[in-house]
């Protein structure tokens, strides 16, 4: 089983003690079809997912995308800011609009981490 298998919805995960000044982060994992970097036109979707996702967060004010990994067939993209919850807010239409599945995002704060199934 894999520890996209694994998780739980909402379940909470904490945090080495040491920083209340953290950037927050949303970190969004989706399988791709197959293996390796996926192909040409599923590259493409997350690109463009990202690019309006960076338009939707600079409007909002809420943080930065950061930039993505694609590798085991899988594909990563992070945003930072100052409020996970606010940004995710920002960025979930997006992220569950992409076709990718299974898929989860990974809401980080200072004292834990949230994982939330898309």
């Amino acid at each position: 089983m894999s520890d996209l298998d694994d998780s739980v919805c909402g379940m909470e995960t904490p945090m080495a003690p040491g920083g209340g000044d953290e950037e927050h982060a949303v970190i969004a994992h989706f399988r791709l079809a197959g293996g390796g970097f996926g192909d040409a036109d599923q590259r493409e979707q997350i690109y463009e997912a990202e690019r309006a996702m960076e338009a939707a967060v600079e409007k909002a004010g809420v943080g930065e995308i950061d930039g993505n990994e694609f590798g085991g067939g899988e594909a990563v993209v992070y945003a930072y800011g100052p409020d996970a919850d606010a940004l995710f807010k920002v960025l979930e239409p997006t992220l569950r609009s992409l076709p990718f599945r299974p898929a989860h995002v990974l809401l980080r704060r200072g004292t834990g981490e949230t994982r939330v199934d898309l």
